[in-house]
This record gives structure tokens, C-alpha cells and sequence, in this order.
């Protein structure tokens, strides 16, 4: 079963927390502090693999959640770090965040690897906080959370040629004989309801990948047939093969339905319309074409393309496009269909802003909400009078007091952060 879309929800693992304990040997009166820090959590990692062809085995589990760090353990051992996950596509695949609707990575060649959510920082044990003047701390540091996005996951083909046109042209037969391709052939509309991919071995020794893209129809740039689903696949192509079957033996004007080809891509993607594109009329071997390939070519040269004839059926003039087709290929550069405008910013500069602190007043009294705030007061005794100095000093160097006092609090004014109420004080 051929899936190229995939909605996931992804969590990276907490980071463990660090301890608080205290060296007990018997042979050691004074212990000093031997708290351990908290192991890393897992990274969720999407990585792109020339195995896969499709994003079937991802369309069905939706949730996928990262090793957690392990916490901190006496005599100064450090927890385990938490397993990254890796999650395998096939290349081709972009990687967007959900809410924002921004562009991860663009995973393009196999081993091409992006982190989607990066695992939280393992908090410190009491025993990275000893100094010449604290000896004995009596707290340790929480292990951040691990960052968690719901991501979607858009298969867009690696070909360098696409096949486009109305249903029932010719597009499968062409791809079958100029490819060792196997594409399912009827005289029907629709036979090919997934794109298939075939490698083109021309007879001058060089090579390209061919995709026939499912036909198109009115509409399809608002979805219409599964529109978006096939013209996806289009995007990365260099060249388009645009095949017209110009007998008109089901009633059709090949002009018009070349014309209408173009609009909808014209409609989906304005760059995607301005690719290089080569006209095929097909079914020359049918009565009555030659007389429809004369104002069909005469029409269509005006505006600028140019105009083969063939007939898969009989094979005739199909080499004639291949050749002229190769050597435009080498000339035109690697397609991007990913802007830097479209990109999102590097998660890191993401996991910094988390230490970002915002302080707002609901009747008179000062909110200070920050991820990192939350994280320390879990690892804070308040019955401990080092351990609130160090808290104190958190809050002085964040700058969380310079900002209070710009807002103009006033000594006796209640501070709440999250669970924690208090008076301040100068």
C-alpha cells in the first residue's frame, strides 16, 4: 500500500534528575555531597532510508516516545542517558511542525537524519554544587522535560522526469517501455492510482529516474481526484513530459486538455508551472491523429514548447523523446522546493527560548512563568536555608528581580510562581 502523508505526535524523554546524598563510609567521617547528575533524555530522530518506499508503517501508530534519563545515584554516579529514538522514511520525505506548519528537514538523500525532538538536560546532583564556601548543599536540580510536537510527514518522489496529462493517455505505457517499470495497464480511466518510479537507461549509457503521476484532472489543485496526493509528487521533478492523447477517439480536444493541464498546475504551484516541459501526442497510430498532431503541434509550438508525436503502442517516435530529453536533464539544476523562509528555526535555538521568563500582574499580585523556573522548584527545599539562597540566586541571575522591580513592586507585594507564593522583599 502506497502512503505518502503521516500525522505523528513525538516526545523525546525527560532528562533524569540529579540527587542529594552524602558520603556515609565508615572511614570517612565528613563526607562531603555525592549526588550524581541526571542522565540526558532521548532525541526522537527522523532518518531517511533507501529501503523504505513508502510511510505505511508510520501512518498507523501515531504516538512514538523517547528513553527517559535515568536520575542521578550516589557516590557521584551519573544516570544513564535515555536511548534515541530513530524514525525511518524513505528519502523524499519533508518533515513539518504541525502547529506552525513550518519546514524540520528536507530529507533528501539516504542517511539524511534531522532531530524533530530534542531530550531534556539531566539535572545536576548536590554534589556539582559544593563550593569553598557551601560545602555541604543539601539540594540538586530537576532534569528538564523533553521537547514534544506533533509533526507531519509529506513523501514527495525523487524523480528527475514526471509524466503528466489526462487519465488514460499513455503515460503507464511509456514509463513500461522506456523503464523496466511494471505498471498496471487497462483501457480505463484511473488504472494508476499511485505514482510509479522507473529508471530510464538510454542508449548513450546515461540514466535518469521517471515517475508516471496519476492522471489529472479539473480541480485537482483544490484536491479534487486526490489532486494534492498526485501533484506532490511532481514538485521535485527537473522536467515534465506532458503526453496528450491527440487521436480524440473518446470525444476530446487535445488542445483544450493540454490547456487545462496547465492551469491546474499553474493554480497548485506557479513554480511548479514554469518547469521545463516537453509535449508528447500520443496514439499517432489511431486513424484520424495526424490530422488532429497537425493544429495540435502548430497551436502548442506558439506558445513556446516543443512538440513530439508518438505512439506507445506501436513504440514509434518514443526513443526520439528520451534522446532529446537526456541532455536537458544535465543542464538544469537540482530542483528546491523548500525555501529558507519556509524553514524552521534550529531547535536549539527552540530549546533557548525556553529559559525565556514572562511576568505579568493579575489584582496586584506579580505571575512569573518560565519552563525553567518550573523545573528548579521541584528540586528546591524550602525548609533548607542553602537550598533557598541557591533558589534566590537562580532569580537573580535570570534577572527575574530586575524585572520585578522595573514593573514597580513594592515590598509586601505577593509573588506566585506556579505552586509557590511569596512576599517580596528588598
Amino acid at each position: 500500500m502506497f502512503v505518502d502523508k503521516a500525522k505523528l505526535f513525538v516526545k523525546a524523554g525527560n532528562g533524569g534528575n540529579g540527587v542529594v546524598a552524602f558520603r556515609r563510609e565508615i572511614y570517612v567521617p565528613a563526607g562531603g555531597p555525592s549526588g550524581g547528575n541526571g542522565g540526558n533524555g532521548g532525541n526522537i530522530v527522523i532518518e531517511a532510508d533507501n529501503g523504505l518506499r513508502t510511510l505505511m508503517d508510520l501512518k498507523y501508530k501515531q504516538k512514538y516516545v523517547a528513553q527517559s534519563g535515568e536520575d542521578g545515584k550516589k557516590k557521584n554516579m551519573e544516570g544513564a542517558h535515555g536511548e534515541e529514538l530513530v524514525l525511518h522514511v524513505p528519502p523524499g520525505t519533508i518533515v513539518r511542525d504541525e502547529e506552525s506548519g513550518l519546514v524540520i528537514a528536507d530529507l533528501k538523500e539516504h542517511g539524511d537524519k534531522a532531530i524533530v525532538a530534542r531530550g531534556g538536560r539531566g539535572g545536576k546532583g548536590n554534589a556539582f554544587f559544593k563550593t569553598a564556601t557551601r560545602q555541604a548543599p543539601r539540594f540538586a536540580k530537576a532534569g528538564t522535560s523533553g521537547e514534544e510536537r506533533w509533526i507531519t510527514l509529506e513523501l514527495k518522489l525523487l524523480a528527475d522526469v514526471g509524466l503528466i496529462g489526462f487519465p488514460n493517455v499513455g503515460k503507464s505505457t511509456f514509463l513500461s517501455i522506456v523503464t523496466k517499470a511494471k505498471p498496471k495497464i487497462a483501457n480505463y480511466h484511473f488504472t494508476t492510482l499511485t505514482p510509479n518510479l522507473g529508471v530510464v537507461q538510454t542508449r548513450f549509457g546515461d540514466s535518469f529516474v521517471m515517475a508516471d503521476i496519476p492522471g489529472l484532472i479539473e480541480g485537482a489543485h483544490e484536491g479534487i481526484g486526490l489532486g494534492h496526493e498526485f501533484l506532490r509528487h511532481v514538485e521535485r521533478t527537473k522536467l515534465l513530459i506532458h503526453i496528450v492523447d491527440v487521436s480524440g477517439m473518446e470525444g476530446r480536444d487535445p488542445l483544450d486538455d493540454f490547456k487545462k493541464i496547465n492551469e491546474e498546475l499553474q493554480k497548485y504551484n506557479a513554480v511548479l508551472a514554469g518547469r521545463t516541459q516537453v509535449v508528447v501526442a500520443n496514439k499517432m497510430d489511431i486513424p484520424g491523429a495526424n490530422e488532429n498532431y497537425e493544429i495540435f503541434k502548430e497551436e502548442v509550438e506558439k506558445l513556446g514548447y516543443k512538440v513530439f508525436s508518438m505512439s506507445a503502442a506501436t513504440r514509434s517516435g518514443v526513443d526520439e523523446v528520451i534522446d532529446y530529453v537526456c541532455p536537458i536533464l544535465k543542464e538544469i539544476e537540482d530542483t528546491q522546493i523548500v525555501s529558507e523562509e519556509d524553514m524552521m528555526p534550529s531547535l536549539d535555538m527552540i530549546s533557548q527560548s525556553e529559559d525565556d521568563i514572562s511576568i505579568s500582574v493579575e489584582e496586584d499580585v506579580y505571575i512569573i512563568e518560565s519552563k525553567a523556573l518550573d523545573n528548579i522548584l521541584y528540586s528546591v527545599d524550602f525548609d533548607d536555608m542553602e537550598s533557598l539562597r541557591y533558589f534566590q540566586s537562580v532569580l537573580e541571575k535570570k534577572g527575574v528581580f530586575a524585572k520585578l522591580k522595573e514593573m514597580g513592586i513594592k515590598d509586601g507585594d505577593l509573588v506566585k510562581i506556579y505552586e509557590l507564593e511569596f512576599e517580596y522583599y528588598e
